[in-house]
């Protein structure tokens, strides 16, 4: 890898964070919408642009780009399910918790990756990641902060989720991945997946929207595919070790966003926290790094 790669990979991957940050915000400017609702369009606008990029694939290339490995349909169920059960539970979030707050439960995910490529595909957890990973853990108490009332502690227990649905649906990409499975495939499986699954509850519960809130979605919808699109290209320039760590911008991007835009200041047990994981996030990249020397 190049440094020319190397800096366009950690271009990339903070733009991608600055993409999901900006979705948040529309998300929470959209208003009092189902989360439900919220989550069909941002996934609507991802399958309109990954449904075109696999027909023209298709037209340039043949059936034989999007084919899927045998093995391969069950991972994407998986990876599927755990990414609408990520986004649900981290919509639901947002609309409910500050910004910096819910990006963070959020990113716990690479910490639940590690434990489900230990479920699912068996790869061994050395003993200081474990311990990073613990340590993570107390940290996103302090933002959950447990009570007994439980309406007031939701919304950050499923911000704590999505992280583990993230979790679940990066572990199966890595399986699939090694199944040489297509990535516009994997997206637009995703993206269908998601709309289906959502559907039969924004019907149920539809809440008719302003045109300023159809917009606010739309660019909801549109950040979340230029992310999506930026992280891709990102890890296409450089690997996941040596750049996934400057991820963690987003949080830096949603604390700014939620301080200017929405008056949101995080108290002194999140800050706390934010501490903990990030700094567990650092020090177990340069562990992992040191160990690929």
């Amino acid at each position: 890898m190049t440094d020319r790669n190397y800096i366009k990979g950690i271009f990339f991957i903070t733009t991608s964070a600055f993409f999901f940050a900006l979705m948040a915000v529309f998300v929470r400017l959209s208003g009092d919408l189902p989360f439900f609702q919220k989550a069909f369009f941002r996934n609507l606008i991802s399958f309109i642009v990954s449904f075109v990029v696999v027909v023209r694939q298709v037209q340039k290339e043949g059936f034989d780009s999007i084919r899927i490995p045998k093995g391969s349909m069950k991972y994407l169920f998986l990876r599927s399910f755990g990414g609408t059960f990520g986004l649900l539970g981290n919509f639901y979030a947002i609309d409910r918790l500050i910004l910096a707050d819910a990006s963070l439960l959020n990113k716990m995910s690479p910490f639940w990756t590690v434990l489900f490529c230990l479920l699912l595909l068996h790869e061994k957890i050395r003993l200081i990641p474990l311990m990073a990973i613990i340590t993570a853990f107390c940290g996103a108490i302090l933002v959950v902060k447990p009570s007994f009332n439980f309406s007031e502690t939701l919304p950050s227990l499923c911000g704590f989720l999505s992280g583990l649905g993230a979790g679940l649906a990066y572990a199966c990409l890595r399986k699939l991945s090694t199944q040489k499975c297509s990535g516009t495939v994997i997206v637009l499986f995703f993206s269908t997946f998601s709309i289906l699954f959502t559907i039969p509850f924004m019907i149920f519960k539809f809440t008719p929207m302003s045109m300023t809130q159809f917009l606010f979605l739309i660019l909801a919808g549109t950040a979340a595919a230029a992310g999506q699109f930026s992280i891709t290209a990102a890890y296409f320039h450089a690997p996941a070790s040596k750049i996934s760590i400057f991820d963690y911008c987003q949080i830096i991007f949603c604390a700014s966003f939620g301080f200017f835009i929405f008056d949101q200041k995080p108290d002194l047990l999140s800050l706390c926290g934010y501490i903990i994981i990030v700094g567990m996030a650092v020090f177990n990249f340069f562990y992992q790094k040191k160990q690929q020397e």
